[in-house]
């Protein structure tokens, strides 16, 4: 395979990367530092529009063009500002379902993880072995009820002899 096909079908070990994805925490990283960057580029930008309209205002009516000027460059960073407004938007919501996806596959493995647990204890117990379980139980609640009845009927023990 020629070197031009290989960068442009994405072959070699970097392309077998592309093909796996990243990881949500390397997404979550990156999505990040691109908010950091952009971050810091609306700080430059807000103090470029500060510059020019003070520019602006220091020109004044002494050098009208120089005044529209830096009004008019004033306007492009607005703009920028704006753009960069809507695009932070954007990474934080995406960043925001990212993490709710990631720790909704976590909960999901985590419930798995759980059920099977949750049938390996179930594969030691037979329904017909708690059932009968539950009868003995049932009968050894009522011979003690019998003999405690027994016990406590102390006043008809005298009555019982003939004479």
């Amino acid at each position: 395979m020629s070197k031009i096909s290989k960068f442009f079908k994405g072959g070699g070990s970097a392309g077998s990367k592309g093909r796996r994805g990243p990881s949500p925490q390397e997404a979550l990283a990156r999505l990040r530092e691109t908010e950091e960057m952009l971050s810091k580029k609306q700080e430059y930008l807000e103090t470029r529009i500060e510059r020019e309209l003070a520019l602006a205002r220091q020109h004044g009516t002494k050098n009208k063009r120089a005044a529209l000027q830096a009004l008019k460059r004033k306007k492009r960073y607005e703009k920028q500002l704006n753009q960069i407004d809507g695009t932070l938007s954007t990474i934080e919501f995406q960043r925001e379902a990212l993490e709710n996806s990631h720790t909704n596959t976590e909960v999901l493995k985590n419930m798995g993880y759980a059920a099977q647990a949750m049938k390996k204890v179930h594969e030691n117990m037979d329904l017909n072995k708690i059932d009968d379980l539950m009868q003995d139980i049932t009968e050894q609640q009522d011979v003690a009820q019998e003999i405690s009845d027994a016990i406590s009927n102390r006043g008809t023990f005298g009555d019982e002899f003939d004479e």
